[in-house]
């Protein structure tokens, strides 16, 4: 859990101060999604049953999707460069990754 913590921390503080309101709405976005793939993994750990577990990890997918959607159109909103995005994307899809072989153990296991 500190990797995502961690993860979580870098993601959502990589982004200047604008008191523009759409900027504004999309780092707060950015930053919800991001705090929310932690939390539903979390969440889902602390579930009775190992298929309750595994539908919060594919809410967690879902907000690491967000979370990319959300880069990608602060990019093309200017917020951020592609040099400053493109990083924290590569961590998504490492992040990505592992849900997917969390959720496949778990999924296979009897």
């Amino acid at each position: 859990m500190a990797f995502f913590n961690q993860w979580w921390i870098q993601a959502s503080t990589d982004f200047p101060y604008t008191p523009h309101p759409t900027p504004f709405f999309l780092i707060s976005q950015i930053r919800r999604s991001a705090a929310s793939i932690a939390a539903n993994i979390a969440e889902g750990y602390g579930r009775k049953t190992r298929g309750e577990y595994i539908q919060f990890l594919y809410i967690a997918q879902g907000s690491l999707k967000e979370l990319e959607t959300h880069l990608l159109l602060s990019i093309r909103v200017e917020i951020q460069t592609p040099q400053a995005i493109q990083p924290v994307l590569n961590q998504c899809d490492l992040v990505g990754k592992i849900l997917s072989s969390l959720i496949r153990a778990l999924e296979n296991r009897k």
